[in-house]
């Protein structure tokens, strides 16, 4: 069950790159997508969006979250019904704070690479990423002595991050991002304590098992954890 959390630090996966961290009765949000707009959107095309699982939790009931984070401006990590239907604070790349103000309910913050914010209880630095034709970053947020690192949609780039206690990493290996072998490399490169892998078993022409990221985490002795849809990551 996904519900707001009280002591110590929880986090959910919520499907594709959306991940809800709770820390000390605080809630941050990055790239949540719970609706159906892009099964609408593509309906009929050579590139329907077919969910391989249904929504995790209904937006309405994440009302309590403090911020959202948004890594670039596509929808699966953008998504206006969401975010309208959750209604918290937004930030996002500075370069699309006008599509990001079309898409929410609520104020919207803008942050460039290298930045810093303090927002919702969390500290926030943006970080490098490459997305093709995308304003995009990735971000490192503070959540008491916690450092979590998500790199948002990315192919391979240093973000300058080291010893994080968590590393959120797309794994599909398509349109612009890291395949499975590449985000454990990643997970390696920023000394992450755990990786966990994301943006798979979301659509069915956009996807890639776990297996590739899983056998070359253990061939690097790298930690990590492939969780389930809607599963707690609590940290001890």
């Amino acid at each position: 069950m996904i519900e707001p959390s009280a002591a110590g630090t929880h986090i959910w996966w919520l499907g594709q790159s959306g991940f809800l961290i709770g820390h000390e009765s605080r809630h941050l949000l990055v790239d949540p997508y719970l609706s159906d707009s892009l099964t609408a959107k593509y309906e009929g095309t050579d590139t329907p969006h077919i969910r391989m699982h249904p929504h995790v939790v209904a937006p309405e009931q994440l009302a309590f979250v403090d911020i959202v984070l948004s890594t670039h401006g596509h929808t699966d990590h953008l998504d206006g019904e969401t975010l309208r239907a959750i209604g918290a604070p937004l930030v996002a790349p500075a370069g699309i704070v006008k599509l990001a103000r079309e898409r929410s309910a609520d104020e919207v913050a803008g942050i460039s690479e290298g930045e810093t914010i303090e927002v919702g209880g969390f500290r926030v630095e943006a970080v490098p990423a490459v997305h093709p034709g995308e304003h995009c970053v990735g971000y490192v947020i503070e959540a008491g002595q916690r450092r979590l690192y998500h790199s948002g949609d990315t192919s391979w780039v240093d973000p300058g991050v080291r010893g994080v206690d968590v590393a959120f990493l797309p794994i599909n290996g398509k349109l612009g991002n890291l395949d499975g072998p590449e985000a454990a490399r990643l997970a390696r490169t920023v000394e992450a304590a755990l990786a966990v892998p994301c943006h798979f078993d979301m659509f069915e022409f956009n996807t890639a098992p776990p297996n590739a990221f899983v056998a070359e985490c253990e061939r690097l002795s790298q930690p990590y954890r492939v969780l389930r849809q809607g599963e707690r990551l609590t940290l001890d």
